[in-house]
């Protein structure tokens, strides 16, 4: 329990947190920053990592010299073009089945209602859904996963895949940079933060909710 309130509590106060991180450990701030977007864009079971806010900060950092602008671009483009990757390939491994069957793992940590409004999103919208998806939490790390489940065509998704991944990271870590370290940004950026986790929680948290009210009611 205590290991989980210190993790929020990191989460909650990133900015703080990045600063202690780069003044203590240096250059290792840009492999911690790689693997919290890799977890949340690659592994379908951490929709609740905090992506958005984490780009705006990495960005305001940039901007008052204590990270290189174009390193954090570079790093960050690469674990969201290989997170999605990865989580596209787990995708077509699983399959279709996915939808159809119980997997006793992937059903302790899935949020299968959002994964659901992922895929009726996926066949309304197509490929577009992969760029739009950068911009939206949970779906956001269920996209790649359902575009693989849906069989695009590797080439196809990785066309999106870059796409969304440059716009998602240069507008982003961008407004950081150039917005971040306004006074008025600064004094709030907690809330931002906020925001940002709760946006990805709260429909998580909600299809939790509503799964034990089905299983109450069959029972």
């Amino acid at each position: 329990m205590d290991t989980l309130l210190q993790f929020l509590g990191l989460i909650l106060h990133i900015d703080k947190s990045l600063g202690v991180f780069i003044q203590n450990y240096g250059a290792w701030v840009y492999a911690v920053l790689f693997l919290i977007v890799f977890c949340e864009t690659g592994l379908v079971v951490f929709p609740f990592l905090p992506g958005d806010s984490l780009l705006f900060i990495g960005g305001a950092f940039a901007a008052s010299h204590e990270m290189d602008l174009f390193a954090l671009i570079a790093l960050l483009l690469v674990a969201a073009v290989f997170g999605n990757t990865v989580n596209y390939w787990i995708g077509r491994a699983i399959g279709p089945k996915v939808f159809d069957t119980n997997i006793p793992v992937l059903e302790r940590f899935l949020d299968r209602a959002a994964l659901q409004k992922t895929h009726n999103f996926y066949e309304k919208h197509g490929g577009k859904t992969i760029v739009i998806a950068r911009f939206v939490p949970v779906v956001r790390t269920f996209a790649p996963f359902v575009a693989g489940v849906s069989s695009m065509s590797h080439a196809r998704f990785q066309l999106f895949n870059i796409m969304g991944a440059l716009i998602w990271v240069l507008l982003l870590v961008l407004l950081g940079y150039f917005f971040g370290n306004i006074p008025f940004i600064k004094q709030y950026l907690n809330v931002i933060v906020l925001v940002g986790i709760g946006a990805a929680i709260v429909p998580v948290a909600i299809g939790a909710l509503w799964k034990m009210s089905r299983r109450n009611s069959k029972a």
